[in-house]
C-alpha cells in the first residue's frame, strides 16, 4: 500500500485480510487506507463499502475542481484596473454593446490591437452576465505550445503521455458553469481549430488518453488582434468556427482614434499609481496633457499605463509635467523621433497627424485646432506626405 501511495498519492485503497487485528488496522488506517475489511466478508457490506470510497473519490475530484475554481477566480479579482473607461463616441457603443449581449450567453468575438483592452471586456461581459457568480478563465492560446493544447483545454488522464503522473483538469471543465475567455484564437493552427469546433458544436470534451466524453458547460468569447476576416478569406482560419464564435462582434479602436479619452485613462491610472507607490501625486500638467495626446501609442492603453507608472515611480514633485513622459515616435524611415525635438519639419509633421487623427479626418475642425487654413493644411498633408 505504501508503494501504491508513492505511485499515487490520490488513489483510494480498501485492505482486504484474513489475518485481521485491531492493531494491524490501525497501522493500516495510519498509512492511509480508506477502509479495513475482514475476510470472510458480507457481500452487503463490501459492495456498501466500495461505493462509500467511490462517493469519496467523486468529493474529491469536486473538491480539487472547486480549488482550482477558486485559485483562478482569485487570481481574476487581484488583476489591476479590472474596469475600463472611455468618454469617446467609439466606446460609448462599445458600452452599449456589452450592456445588449452581457447578460446572454451568445458567443462574442473582440477584435482590437494589442493593448486597447480585449480582455477587460470579456471580464466586463462576464461580470454583467447571469454567470458573474461563476468563475472566468483566461487562455492566451499565442503562449500554449501545439503539443499542449489538448491537454491544456480538454485535460489528460494519468499516463496519458510521458509527464502525465496524475489526472488533470482542462480549461473547459473548470470554466464549466462560468465563462471562458480564449485570447488570441486567430494563433490556432487548421488541426487545433478542428477540434475546438467540435469541443464546441458536441457541448463537450476528452481528456486526453480517455475515451469518456466529459459534458461542459460555457459562455464562450474569444479575442484577436489579427484581422480574422482575412484569414478566413487566406484558408488560414475556419470559416465554420468563426461562425461559431463571433455571435456578436465587438470592435475596440485603438488609443489614437480616441485621444478625447486620454486625459480620464491618464487619471485614472494617476490615482492608481500614486496610491501603490505611496507617492503625493495629484496631478498631471497641461502640456504633459498636449504631449500625451499628440503621441501616436503603438502600444494604445497599456503603454499610457505604463508611461504613467514609471513617471510616477520616477516623479519627485506632486505634478507630472511633460518632461516626466520619456514618449518616442518611430518614422516609416526607421528613425527616432523624440517630442520635444527642436527638428521643425519633425514636431510639424508629427503634430499635423496627431491633429487630423483626433478628429478623424476633418480637415476643417483639424486646420482650425492647429490655427491654419484648409488650403495651407491640405498643403502640409501633401508636403509630408500624410
Amino acid at each position: 500500500m505504501q508503494r501504491i501511495k508513492e505511485y499515487d498519492p490520490t488513489i483510494l485503497v480498501i485492505f482486504i485480510t484474513a489475518y485481521g487485528d485491531i492493531e494491524k488496522a490501525v497501522k493500516a488506517i495510519k498509512s492511509g487506507a480508506t477502509d479495513f475489511v475482514l475476510k470472510p466478508w458480507q457481500n452487503e457490506k463490501l459492495l456498501a463499502t466500495i461505493n462509500t470510497a467511490l462517493r469519496l473519490r467523486k468529493s474529491q475530484v469536486e473538491a480539487e475542481n472547486l480549488r482550482l475554481k477558486q485559485k483562478e477566480l482569485s487570481s481574476a479579482l487581484d488583476q489591476p484596473f479590472i474596469d475600463f473607461i472611455g468618454v469617446s463616441e467609439s466606446m460609448q457603443k462599445v458600452f452599449t454593446t456589452i450592456q445588449k449581449v452581457a447578460k446572454t450567453d451568445a458567443s462574442v468575438l473582440i477584435l482590437g490591437e494589442n493593448g486597447t483592452g480585449k480582455e477587460l471586456v470579456a471580464r466586463a461581459l462576464h461580470r454583467n452576465s447571469k454567470r458573474k457568480d461563476e468563475v472566468f478563465i483566461s487562455v492566451d492560446l499565442g503562449s500554449i505550445n501545439e503539443n499542449l493544447f489538448e491537454s491544456e483545454l480538454f485535460g489528460h488522464i494519468r499516463g496519458a503521455f510521458t509527464d502525465a503522473k496524475k489526472d488533470r483538469v482542462g480549461r473547459f471543465e473548470i470554466a464549466s458553469g462560468g465563462t471562458l475567455f480564449l485570447d488570441e484564437i486567430g494563433n490556432l493552427s487548421i488541426q487545433m481549430q478542428a477540434k475546438l469546433l467540435t469541443a464546441l458544436e458536441k457541448q463537450q470534451v476528452i481528456r486526453v488518453g480517455s475515451n469518456k466524453p466529459v459534458p461542459i458547460d460555457v459562455r464562450m468569447i474569444c479575442a484577436t488582434n489579427m484581422k480574422i476576416h482575412a484569414l478566413v478569406k487566406d484558408n488560414k482560419f475556419r470559416q465554420d468556427l468563426l461562425y461559431r464564435i463571433n455571435t456578436v462582434e465587438i470592435y475596440l479602436p485603438p488609443l489614437r482614434e480616441r485621444i478625447e479619452d486620454i486625459p480620464l485613462l491618464a487619471e485614472h491610472f494617476l490615482i492608481n499609481y500614486a496610491k501603490k507607490y505611496n507617492k503625493n501625486i495629484k496631478n498631471i500638467d497641461d502640456r504633459a496633457f498636449q504631449k500625451l495626446e499628440l503621441y501616436p501609442w503603438p502600444g494604445n492603453v497599456r503603454e499610457l499605463q505604463h508611461a504613467i507608472e514609471r513617471a510616477v515611480i520616477l516623479s519627485d514633485s506632486p505634478v507630472l509635467y511633460a518632461d516626466d513622459f520619456l514618449l518616442t515616435n518611430r518614422t516609416d524611415e526607421g528613425k527616432s523621433i523624440c517630442f520635444g525635438t527642436y527638428n521643425l519639419d519633425d514636431v510639424e509633421k508629427s503634430v499635423i497627424r496627431q491633429v487630423v487623427q483626433k478628429h478623424r479626418g476633418n480637415i476643417s475642425n483639424a486646420a482650425k485646432e492647429l490655427g491654419i487654413t484648409r488650403t495651407s493644411l491640405y498643403r502640409r498633408l501633401e508636403k509630408y506626405d500624410l
